[in-house]
């Protein structure tokens, strides 16, 4: 990743402890039936962190953000970004955040550098473009249509449009859905180096140790309602164990598989669960529970086909709360 410069812009005073705080936020789609969307949300996400807001499709994450970005308005409930209101300041707060979307359609024919012109006229105050185009790494594509550029460069320039308002607050909506690990790093880093100018940085992904690596705090959503709020470290250790072991048995005809709860009562397995055929137990020790996992299925007459230990993850606990696996939702999506 090239140096990135520093964003040159006449400095700001941020009075407000909440970047974003919302009470009650209630978004129900006309049909028949009616589908509520969202069922009371509540959220604040304090300024200078990295919020992340993880759900399966369906789960009314979507509608929060648009309403929180200004494009869609709530049935009820309250929302302030930036200590201000959407129905009494609009134009103030959409001269202060920025919005990256999961797909962004730009002119094709032209320029990195006119595309940026174009967004940087939209605002009062910002960076200079080229600058912009320097925290995305796009220098030697400024002249470069849209059209030729790779579906990471057109991800990366999208960011950029975002930023070149030199935004208090950034919405990022799958930023990275589709890129390659390279590209995928690149935003990173330029996720954190907003962080650490002090901006706030409302995130959603589908990429589990993306939420770990980047998010202060996440937000898990399901149902229209927040299931499960807290850093990372904090979610995961709400599992009560630091590890998982997987197993899959081979298969034996006619003799079913036991169920999850037969090896629940191994010693220090806190739960365990059966996923796709492969059994999934959360417990402390793994050198205390494989020995007696081994012992129980040579006793039984079971064969592995496959073992593995692992550290707990975000993902353990997205699957816990939901009973899906989110990279099984990025695939649907």
């Amino acid at each position: 990743m090239s140096f990135l410069p520093p964003i040159v812009a006449e400095e700001r005073p941020w009075p407000m402890p909440f970047a974003i705080c919302c009470t009650q936020l209630v978004k129900t789609y006309a049909g028949k039936p009616p589908v509520k969307a969202v069922r009371g949300i509540d959220l604040q996400v304090e300024e200078g962190e990295c919020f992340g807001v993880l759900g399966p499709n369906g789960a009314g994450k979507t509608t929060t953000i648009e309403i929180l970005e200004g494009l869609s308005t709530a049935d009820s409930g309250e929302v302030e970004v930036l200590g201000l209101r959407w129905r009494d300041r609009a134009d103030e707060i959409r001269q202060q955040i920025g919005i990256s979307l999961q797909e962004t359609r730009l002119p094709e024919k032209l320029t990195v550098l006119e595309t940026l012109s174009l967004f940087r006229s939209f605002y009062g105050k910002g960076i200079r473009p080229s600058d912009a185009i320097a925290r995305v790494s796009l220098e030697e594509k400024a002249g470069t249509w849209i059209k030729h550029l790779s579906g990471g460069q057109r991800q990366r320039l999208a960011v950029a449009a975002a930023l070149v308002g030199d935004p208090r607050l950034l919405f990022l909506d799958e930023p990275t859905t589709g890129l390659d690990p390279r590209s995928r790093r690149q935003l990173w880093e330029i996720i954190s180096q907003f962080r650490r100018e002090g901006r706030t940085v409302l995130l959603t992904t589908h990429y589990m140790e993306e939420a770990e690596r980047l998010c202060d705090r996440v937000a898990i959503v399901d149902a229209g309602t927040v299931i499960a709020l807290g850093s990372p470290a904090e979610l995961i250790a709400g599992l009560g164990s630091e590890n998982v072991v997987e197993f899959s048995l081979e298969s034996d005809e006619g003799r079913p598989q036991p169920p999850a709860e037969y090896w629940s009562d191994l010693s220090d397995v806190s739960s365990a669960m059966l996923d796709g055929g492969r059994y999934r137990l959360s417990l402390m020790q793994p050198h205390v529970v494989v020995p007696r996992l081994l012992n129980r299925l040579q006793h039984d007459g079971w064969r592995l086909a496959s073992l593995t230990t692992r550290h707990a993850s975000l993902e353990d606990v997205f699957v816990k709360l939901t009973g899906r696996h989110l990279d099984d939702e990025k695939a649907n999506a």
